[in-house]
C-alpha cells in the first residue's frame, strides 16, 4: 500500500520531468488538479468561454466556475455602444467578456490565477517572455497608464498587456531597457 501511494505522488512528477512534449499539459497529471479542472486561456478561449459561448449572462455563468459572479454593462467603443460582462472573484475584478453579434469575441483576463496553456499569468515580467518589443509589440491606449500590447509567441488568438512607468510621450514605444521591468496586466483571447 505504501509503494503504491509514493507511485502515485512520485509518477506526475517523472512525467513531467521526462516529458520532451511540450503541448501535452502536465499539469493535468498532479493529484490536486484530478478533481476539478483549472482555467486557462488556450487558443479556443478561457476555460470553457469561446467564440461560441452566447454573449449571455447565463451561458456565460454556466461556462464560469461558481467562484465568479457576474455584472453587465455598456460602453462606447470606436463610436458604437458594446454590451459587456464583468467576472468578480469576490470583489474584484477578474475577467472582462466582451462580444458582437451575440456571442463572445474577447476576454480579457486580470486573474492571477488564471495562466495560459504556456504558463504566462498576470504578473509575468516582460523580460521572461520578449528580449525585445520590435516586431512583436505595439503602444496601445490604456486608462490610467501607458501600456504595449505583445502576441504571444505562436499563437493567434492570445496577447499580452504590459503596463509600467514611463515618463515618454504618450503612443510612443518605451525603450527595450524600460520594457524588461514591466510586468503582465491583462491576458487577452481575441476571436
Amino acid at each position: 500500500m505504501k509503494s503504491l501511494r509514493l507511485l502515485l505522488c512520485a509518477l506526475p512528477l517523472a512525467l513531467t520531468g521526462c516529458s520532451t512534449l511540450s503541448s501535452i499539459n502536465w499539469s493535468a497529471a498532479y493529484p490536486w488538479n484530478w478533481f476539478g479542472s483549472s482555467t486557462e486561456v488556450t487558443e479556443q478561449g478561457v476555460g470553457k468561454i469561446t467564440a461560441s459561448t452566447a454573449l449571455d449572462q447565463d451561458a456565460i455563468q454556466s461556462a464560469l466556475s461558481s467562484d465568479y459572479r457576474l455584472r453587465s454593462g455598456m460602453k462606447t467603443e470606436n463610436g458604437t455602444i458594446v454590451h459587456y460582462f464583468e467576472a468578480l472573484k469576490g470583489d474584484t475584478l477578474a475577467l472582462v467578456i466582451n462580444g458582437d453579434k451575440g456571442t463572445v469575441n474577447r476576454v480579457a483576463v486580470l486573474d492571477e490565477d488564471i495562466p495560459t496553456a504556456s504558463g504566462v499569468k498576470v504578473g509575468t515580467p516582460f523580460s521572461e517572455l520578449y528580449k525585445q518589443a520590435f516586431g512583436n509589440c505595439t503602444s496601445v491606449p490604456s486608462d490610467d497608464s501607458v501600456a504595449v500590447e505583445c502576441k504571444a509567441e505562436g499563437s493567434a488568438h492570445i496577447s499580452y498587456l504590459f503596463t509600467g512607468t514611463w515618463s515618454g510621450p504618450e503612443g510612443l514605444m518605451p525603450s527595450d531597457d524600460t520594457l524588461k521591468n514591466w510586468k503582465v496586466s491583462k491576458i487577452i483571447w481575441k476571436q
